[in-house]
């Protein structure tokens, strides 16, 4: 795994966008897919959204001449980024069950 750590609001983003959405669906859907955790501002999602789209790792999908809205979509690029990031957090958690003993409650193993 090559790839630096992603954030989790990147992180989720990428999640959101293995189907085509626009900015207020990935802002609904990231909310959607943290039980209400991670709320992205507007600024924030389209400073990721540029960000995303400067690595190649997600696309814009061309729109409807008459409005602003643009849908993105995750790239083959994108994916690879989100499956490592998948890899490096399974490997994250399997560490901690084996030094906790696989309890789901981690005060009760110190």
């Amino acid at each position: 795994m090559a790839n630096q750590a992603l954030t989790e609001a990147v992180y989720y983003i990428l999640l959101s966008l293995t189907d085509p959405l626009h900015g207020y669906g990935i802002m609904q859907n990231v909310e959607k897919l943290s039980g209400g955790r991670v709320r992205l501002a507007a600024g924030t999602l389209y400073g990721a959204l540029n960000t995303l789209l400067e690595k190649g790792w997600i696309t814009a999908l061309p729109g409807e001449k008459d409005t602003r809205k643009k849908e993105y979509q995750i790239t083959a690029e994108g994916r690879m980024a989100l499956l490592d990031e998948i890899a490096r957090l399974t490997e994250l958690l399997e560490n901690g069950k084996k030094l906790f003993g696989g309890k789901s409650n981690a005060e009760d193993s110190l």
